[in-house]
């Protein structure tokens, strides 16, 4: 194992949602290209197997999820404080397979420049196409943050009522988690968040898990819940038509604009890393 396998081995990785999980007792799934299975004993009992060894694996619960990992991470999950305050709607956004690389999924998360396209309507409607510059860093605790970010949006959230503009702050904590906080029409001083882990099956092959984070004006988990999955339904065929699939950290290998920073930020930062899985690596 290189040792840019081994920064993705020794960390935590979301393989199920909870309710699902515990609806179905048992199911198969990979990660990393390692086959696991997947059982729920009871309420809260919840195990991890390797298929090729049997061996059981580490397990953790949270955001809605179980987490497992292939190795020894050093490192605990990543904390999201606002996704444990209680008198927020806090729901599962479903987890959907994509036949992408997982890197390309966290990318397609960080890009606003497709919304008034691919998700006309909801989060962008023409001729509110320009995305605004923004600022791009990596900060001490090595993570990229994407701020003074803002887009016009029809739709912007569940509760949202016409069309508004919308101010965003993305950061990518590991190389397949990623948050986004956004502006929230009601409370203007705080933010609805959406987290995703996205988990890599195969380096061409990943399940895209969400948990949502959203103040209840008007809202409820469904509603909540179907928004969520109303956006990714839309990203899906377009993740799928990538080519190739997976992300190249070659910044020549494909055409930046403005819009793209955060995009550049993070493969510049995948390649600091070592990460190769689900890349191609720069020349």
């Amino acid at each position: 194992m290189n040792q840019a396998h081994a920064i993705l081995v020794d960390d935590w990785h979301a393989v199920a949602e909870l309710d699902f999980l515990r609806s179905r007792g048992a199911f198969a799934t990979a990660l990393l290209d390692v086959g696991l299975e997947v059982s729920c004993g009871g309420p809260d009992d919840f195990r991890v197997l390797r298929r090729d060894t049997g061996a059981p694996l580490a397990t953790r619960v949270e955001y809605g999820h179980l987490f497992t990992t292939l190795g020894e991470p050093a490192r605990d999950l990543v904390h999201f404080p606002e996704c444990h305050e209680e008198d927020r709607i806090r729901v599962t956004g479903g987890s959907i397979g994509v036949n992408v690389s997982g890197l390309r999924a966290v990318e397609n998360f960080l890009d606003m420049g497709h919304f008034p396209f691919v998700h006309t309507g909801y989060l962008g409607i023409e001729p509110h196409t320009e995305v605004e510059p923004y600022e791009v860093a990596v900060t001490e605790q090595d993570e990229i943050l994407a701020t003074a970010c803002r887009f016009f949006q029809p739709v912007a959230s569940p509760s949202a009522e016409g069309g508004m503009m919308v101010d965003y702050v993305y950061k990518v904590c590991r190389p397949y988690t990623a948050c986004l906080y956004k502006s929230n029409p009601v409370e203007p001083e705080r933010w609805d968040v959406i987290v995703l882990f996205v988990q890599p099956v195969g380096e061409e092959r990943c399940i895209a898990h969400s948990w949502l984070a959203y103040l209840p004006h008007d809202l409820d988990e469904e509603a909540t819940r179907w928004y969520m999955q109303l956006i990714f339904a839309q990203d899906k065929p377009i993740l799928e038509n990538e080519f190739p699939k997976r992300l190249p950290l070659d910044r020549r290998a494909e055409v930046p604009v403005r819009a793209d920073a955060a995009s550049l930020a993070y493969r510049r930062w995948l390649g600091a890393h070592g990460v190769t899985y689900g890349a191609i690596p720069a020349a």
